[in-house]
């Protein structure tokens, strides 16, 4: 087994990346004073809709892994439980200066519904009082989701308890609705409403596709340091990192089968008030950025993911991991900038949006190892973290699945005559 990594001269990199994502967005805020902060408004937004995708990801994932009663990904679930919870912990305060700016990033803000006819159709959702009312759903719906979820993960390492097992069980089969729900607005009124007469069935599907993609990423990169260092070592098995590439490669497909559906039905259809979206995409150099997307988010990762060896192959999946954030920084430059630079990829304030990213996830980092450190790496009472192992519970329990018979059928099960049960 290699040796573990020396992240001594890794420690301070939170800290760098706050400070020098701080100093980038200054000198983004000084430059964008003729603009009245409009154009560092625009980068902004584009670096809290990349966070949120961290938060958004990696809070469907735990709920998916109780909704499927899923084994393997139990040594993962702690990770994802406190990237959500550390997400939604700080995003409400990422969210003020786009709260305080909304009238500058939003034209319909300053219009009159009675005026313009798709305004007037999405009222009352569509004005001020909406925007913030939304806001404060979206906000309080993923902290409590991302809370409770943690809550009753940790209440079960201290008492063992199917009862938790239960509770979260049921925390995700209802709240999977209003996540569902809050998700699609958050994306409708904070990217969708810049252009605001668009619409499309489509667009939040969209976006939390590109989050699950981005999340897989990241939970492969944690997870593979984790190990190396011998923190999750003990408790993985091979199969976890075959699992988690063969998520990300099935979000590859499904991500690009979304966008390509909204693309095909919308320009097939050939109407105006709904194909000048991609008409403003299509001028300058954001013509090439489409490519890039279409290239660079599904065809290079396909093919780099189609082989099945490849999933469990660090060498190769790393530099696959870091591709993807960077095409999902791609996607969120893609969707929000052409409204405010409409004849070309902006290549500065592309530069200041990835200052802010950085300032975000340096503060995201330090709040995710402060909660990281402490809790414990995986659920060290879960009743399917042996099967996550590959073992097998000698005997089958409720939570595990399959009845008390069925046991004495698995592979390593004591040896019992029958009627003793």
């Amino acid at each position: 087994m290699p040796r573990p990594l020396d992240l001594a001269k890794w420690r301070n990199l939170p800290v760098q990346l706050l400070i020098g994502g701080l100093v980038v967005g200054l000198i983004g805020l000084t430059l964008s004073f003729k603009s009245g902060g409009v154009n560092f408004l625009f980068s902004y937004l584009v670096a809290f809709m990349f966070i949120l995708s961290l938060g958004a990801g990696s809070l469907v994932l735990v709920m998916i892994h109780h909704l499927f009663d899923a084994g393997w990904s139990v040594p993962l679930r702690r990770t994802c439980e406190n990237l959500a919870y550390s997400v939604f912990s700080i995003l409400p305060f990422l969210f003020i200066p786009i709260a305080i700016g909304a009238k500058k990033i939003y034209p319909w803000m300053t219009l009159d519904p009675h005026a313009d006819h798709a305004l007037h159709a999405k009222q009352p959702l569509f004005s001020a009082a909406g925007f913030y009312i939304t806001a404060v759903i979206c906000f309080a719906t993923w902290f409590f989701l991302s809370q409770r979820l943690r809550y009753w993960s940790l209440k079960q390492d201290e008492t063992g308890a199917a009862a938790c097992t239960y509770k979260m069980r049921f925390l995700s089969c209802i709240g999977i609705f209003p996540y569902a729900f809050t998700l699609t607005l958050g994306a409708i009124m904070w990217m969708k409403a810049l252009q605001h007469q668009w619409f499309s069935t489509m667009y939040g599907v969209h976006y939390w596709a590109g989050s699950v993609w981005l999340v897989l990423a990241t939970i492969y990169i944690i997870t593979m340091v984790l190990d190396r260092q011998r923190v999750l070592s003990k408790v993985l098995h091979e199969h976890q990192y075959y699992f988690l590439g063969t998520l990300m490669f099935a979000f590859t497909v499904f991500y690009a089968y979304v966008t390509f559906s909204q693309y095909f039905i919308i320009w097939n259809a050939n109407m105006p008030e709904e194909t000048f979206y991609y008409v403003v995409r299509e001028k300058g150099t954001w013509f090439f950025v489409s490519l890039v997307i279409i290239f660079g988010h599904f065809f290079l990762p396909f093919l780099a993911l189609l082989r099945i060896d490849v999933k469990s192959n660090f060498a190769i999946m790393v530099p696959i991991a870091i591709w993807a954030w960077l095409m999902h920084f791609v996607d969120m430059t893609w969707n929000v900038m052409p409204i405010q630079f409409p004849n070309g990829f902006p290549i500065l304030w592309a530069v200041i949006a990835l200052g802010l990213v950085a300032f975000m996830a340096g503060l995201l980092a330090i709040v995710f190892l402060k909660k990281f450190n402490s809790t414990p790496p995986f659920p060290i009472k879960d009743p399917r973290l042996i099967e996550a192992m590959g073992l097998y519970h000698p005997v089958a329990t409720p939570i595990s699945g399959g009845e008390i018979d069925q046991a004495d059928k698995l592979h390593g099960a004591p040896v019992q005559p029958k009627g003793t049960h």
